[in-house]
């Protein structure tokens, strides 16, 4: 009886002290320094308490999307995944999600850009965010005759236009301005749509989602869209047959004058250029400098058995010191203050501090409806096919037509 006694205390201890699995997916197989810290988060948590055991699968970010949608399918999702800022609200309506179980008051201080609403609950945040910027030279500018913008006093449209006719007409590049025409997909409506907000107009109309036509073809629009083909009639831009190589290091290379990019390029160029590197704020065409927001997320699957543990973990690597060491790691932007002054980059009198600034002043985030993946893919097509030559008020109509009909047949995507 003793040893049976024994053996029961044994079993019932054992399975107390087991912890429960949870699974993490990401998308940053691809990005060495990203897996590199949430290996850590992981290790960290697994070891700071004894309820719950985080498994991290990383995949590729090209496949990463239809590895969701696959196991969403064969209702086989993990506990914890990440998703692409614009994208969250598609997942959430399609029942990928569930609303995040934490207080929104821990992300008070947050920029706006990390924080995934969808129907007025939270549902996903991001440890890091992302800001474009016109990456050129101190000395490129400087020798061209051309002022320096800053946040409060950036180039108007007029003189953007003066900007390049200037850089152009000193012979010394190939073209003025490097956009990233090689870069498909996400690009285009990240790094362009806000040019069209600037502009008055926008890829559908934000107070009820329901509608494009007269936002994305209306006059601002196809001023928009006679500004961006000018881009390629006039020479200043490469067209979209660009070769990526020369996205990559055109600017490095002197082929480029000027370089629309991300802060996640940021590095290289700082290591090429030092003290002469300037990241400049969007030109103002007419309704404000606009840049994109939203990156990377967490959130927690729908079909997670444990949402309080999922989002015990998400807490944990919200941390200041993960996010600066994602930051580090990267090169991508806190999503706070008090992150950033961690950082060695964006901490006050970084070299990349500019970039958090940018991301609080500029930044705004893709239109926030399921609908959105559709608007993108509709959107690139239709820039891609005005830098190549078509009409501007076609290309536009047949646009906005076909994201109206899409919201249509999705039923209005449960917008109220």
């Amino acid at each position: 009886m003793t040893s049976a006694v024994l053996v029961g205390f044994c079993a019932i201890s054992t399975s107390a002290l087991a912890k429960t699995d949870l699974t993490l997916w990401s998308e940053g197989a691809g990005n060495p320094g990203e897996i590199k810290v949430l290996k850590e988060v992981v290790k960290d948590f697994n070891a700071s308490q004894e309820k719950w055991n985080i498994n991290l699968v990383a995949f590729p970010q090209d496949s990463y999307n239809d590895s969701v949608a696959a196991a969403a399918l064969a209702e086989d999702l993990p506990d914890i995944l990440t998703v692409d800022g614009p994208v969250m609200p598609n997942w959430a309506w399609s029942g990928y999600l569930q609303p995040l179980p934490i207080d929104p008051s821990l992300v008070k201080d947050f920029l706006p850009g990390v924080k995934g609403y969808w129907g007025g609950k939270l549902y996903s945040i991001g440890l890091w965010d992302a800001a474009v910027s016109m990456v050129t030279r101190k000395s490129t500018l400087t020798k061209a005759g051309i002022r320096i913008p800053t946040l409060e006093k950036p180039w108007t449209k007029d003189e953007f236009e003066s900007v390049l006719q200037k850089l152009k007409a000193t012979g010394k590049y190939e073209y003025p301005l490097d956009l990233g025409m090689a870069w498909k997909n996400e690009w285009y409506p990240y790094a362009f749509s806000p040019f069209l907000q600037s502009f008055g107009g926008d890829l559908i109309d934000r107070s009820n989602y329901q509608v494009a036509d007269g936002v994305l073809n209306g006059e601002d629009a196809i001023a928009f869209g006679k500004w961006w083909q000018g881009l390629f009639s006039k020479g200043y831009v490469p067209g979209t047959s660009q070769d990526p190589a020369d996205r990559d290091t055109g600017l490095i290379d002197g082929k480029y004058a000027m370089q629309w990019n991300g802060n996640w390029a940021a590095l290289g160029v700082l290591k090429e250029f030092g003290s002469d590197t300037l990241f400049l704020p969007a030109p103002d065409f007419g309704h404000g400098p606009i840049i994109g927001a939203a990156s990377w997320q967490m959130a927690v699957s729908s079909k997670s058995k444990y949402p309080e543990g999922a989002a015990d973990f998400i807490k944990f690597a919200m941390q200041d010191v993960y996010l600066a060491a994602f930051s580090d790691a990267t090169g991508f932007i806190p999503p706070t203050k008090s992150a950033a002054d961690l950082t060695g980059n964006y901490n006050e009198g970084g070299l990349m501090a500019g970039f958090y600034d940018l991301a609080a002043a500029q930044g705004r985030v893709r239109p926030v409806t399921p609908g959105y993946v559709v608007e993108a893919k509709v959107f690139l097509k239709a820039l891609s096919d005005l830098a190549n030559g078509a009409d501007v008020v076609d290309t536009l109509d047949n646009a906005a037509d076909e994201i109206d009909a899409d919201i249509k047949k999705n039923r209005g995507y449960g917008h109220k």
